[in-house]
Parts: structure tokens; sequence; C-alpha cells
């Protein structure tokens, strides 16, 4: 049977969108570490201007320059033959305080791809992939993507959203950070509660010794304690509040890992958990940002709980229902959602 002539040619329009922007990922990767975006962002140059500007090479950076046009990232004006940035442009590509800074999120992207061979051996065989297994760009990436978000929203909106939690922070609180990475959400943390004092624990070694350079940088490290620990069996008791972020979907028992958080939470303390946003029926996440996270999903999240015991594989679209089930099954008496963005869900579980 032939295929319809315009539903062909809606799909194949579709499919060289799409390769286009596999292709404008490493290109976006580039540019942001060459800083060819910041050079940008002051004023409209030529290639050999930005090439000078950045030390780089003209014919590479013209290329570059050409591709960041077609893809409507740069700006190109025909008479001057120079390119430039809007303001949006620069915000989310030259800014990293900005909380819509995106190039982080290409790093993670390509850094997630160099597992794709292993990968598909995987999906023969069922084995898992350990997140200390992928390439250095996937633990950079992570942190370098999530650190906007998060220092927009944590202080601002998510702890506040937390019954009774935000008073103990200011007064001076014990908070661990479970599976903390590069330390991001540590080190915002301990810089907005300087009372308190946080310990950050993450199972791959590397991601910690980032951390606490990460720490120090941030004149933080009196505050901030980064430690190589599982989720499971973290030292310490009386915590009052104890965090997850966008991490309990990639653990292999993320109830048991919710059980021993249970147990290490003072009587009154909090278990925050943020996810990615997801509804929980499969139909309601078909859409691009269900497809980012199914996508990161199969690369990283699954194949890394497949890696741990039991290997519940959550997935990064598990849904409130299923973390609600997580948090139940650990013996937590009160769930609810606290708070959401239209890329993150923030669960509040108490004893």
């Amino acid at each position: 049977m032939m295929p319809d002539a315009t539903k062909l040619n809606e799909f194949l329009g579709m499919f060289v969108s799409d390769l286009g922007a596999a292709l404008h990922a490493g290109m976006v990767v580039i540019g942001d570490k060459l800083g060819l975006y910041k050079a940008l962002a002051p004023e409209p140059l030529t290639a050999t201007e930005l090439s000078e500007k950045t030390q780089t090479d003209e014919r590479y950076v013209r290329e570059w320059l050409s591709s960041q046009a077609a893809g409507g990232y740069v700006q190109y004006d025909r008479k001057s033959q120079k390119y430039g940035l809007t303001t949006e442009q620069a915000f989310a590509l030259a800014i990293e305080e900005s909380p819509a800074f995106i190039p982080g999120a290409f790093v993670l992207a390509t850094g997630a791809l160099a597992a794709v061979e292993r990968l598909t051996d995987a999906f023969r065989t069922g084995a898992g992939i350990g997140w200390h297994e992928h390439h250095v760009g996937v633990f950079e990436g992570c942190e370098k993507f999530f650190r906007p978000a998060y220092a927009a929203n944590l202080v601002s909106a998510w702890i506040p959203a937390l019954q009774g939690a935000e008073s103990k922070l200011h007064a001076g609180a014990q908070i661990a950070d479970v599976g903390c990475g590069h330390g991001a959400s540590s080190i915002l943390m301990a810089k907005a509660y300087p009372n308190s004092r946080v310990v950050g624990f993450d199972y791959h070694e590397g991601s910690i010794q980032a951390a606490r350079a990460a720490a120090q940088k941030a004149g933080v490290a009196d505050r901030v304690r980064l430690e190589v620990a599982r989720a499971k069996d973290y030292p310490g008791s009386g915590y009052d509040l104890v965090t997850v972020f966008d991490c309990l979907h990639d653990m292999g028992d993320p109830v048991g890992a919710a059980r021993h958080v249970l147990g290490s939470l003072n009587r009154d303390g909090h278990f925050m958990i943020v996810e990615p946003f997801a509804n929980d029926d499969l139909a309601d996440n078909l859409n691009p940002v269900g497809r980012v996270y199914y996508s990161g999903s199969t690369l990283l999240c699954t194949p890394c709980s497949r890696s741990q015991e039991v290997g519940l594989c959550l997935g990064a679209q598990a849904g409130e229902a299923r973390i609600r089930e997580v948090s139940v099954s650990a013996g937590f008496s009160r769930f609810r959602r606290a708070a959401e963005t239209p890329f993150n869900l923030v669960y509040e579980a108490r004893p």
C-alpha cells in the first residue's frame, strides 16, 4: 500500500527538523564551551571579529555562525554580514545566572548520547548502566541544566511551600541533600539559610569532588559538607529536611531509599521530593516536554535504576500516583503535592 503523499511529506518535514536539532545540540555545546554566545551578547560581530575576540579559528566560526543563524539561535544581517543575539537569545544562551539558561541541556544530551551503542546492547540483555559509567558530560550537563530552575524556584517557592519548613531553616536546621550531584542544590540552601547546616550525599565520587570545589568557590564550605554515600545508607539522623532533586526515579530501590529517609528524619521533619513534571496517564504526557523526559529516561534513568538492587525503574515520568505509592510504602503517613512548574513537581512527605 502506497503512503499518502501529503502525510509522508509532513512526517519527513518533522524528520528534517529533528535531524537538524540533533546535530544542532553539538553546535550549542561548542558555542557555550568557547564563549561564542557570551562574546556575541554585547553587540553584533562578523565572523572574523568573533574569532578574534574568542581566539578561535575564523573558518570554523563562520560555519558555526551559519548553522546558528539557520537554526534561529543567532541573528544574521545580510548588509553588514554581522551576527548577533536578541535580548531573549542572550538571556537563554549567554547569561548563566538566567533562569532560562539552556546550554546545560545540550551538554547533558550530547553526554547521554555517548551511551547509545552500549544501551543498544542493554536492550537485548536487560543489563543496566550505572550513573557513574556515563560520559562526563552527563554529570556536568545535569548541574548546568538543573541549576537555573533550582536557583529560580527552590528558595523563593519550593521550600516556602513546605508546611513550616522555611522558619526552621532560617532559625537553624540540619539538612540532608541526597543525590546532590555537583552540589548545586546543596550550595543554594547553604547560601539561603546561613544558620542551617547542609550535608550533600552522592554515591558518585567524581561528582562529590566537583561539589566540594563548587562549595569552596561559592564561599559556603564552612556550612555545607559533601560526602560519598548511597541513598539507602547515608549517615546521620535527626534531620529537619531531607531533599532529593530529580533523582528518586533513578534509584533501583526508591522505596528502600525513602524508608531510610524516614528513619533519618526527626519526628517533625520534611522529605522534599522534586521530580520531573509528569501526569499519571501516559496519554497526557505525549507532548514536547514528555518527549524530552521519556527520551532522557531511556538513555539515563531507566538503565541507572536497572543497574541497582531491585531495579524498580520508575522512569522520569513516574507521575504523582507512583511517587505517592513509594512514599506510603516506605512508611510516610502524609504526602501531598506542594508546588509545581512546567518542568517539575514538588512533593512533601511527612512522618
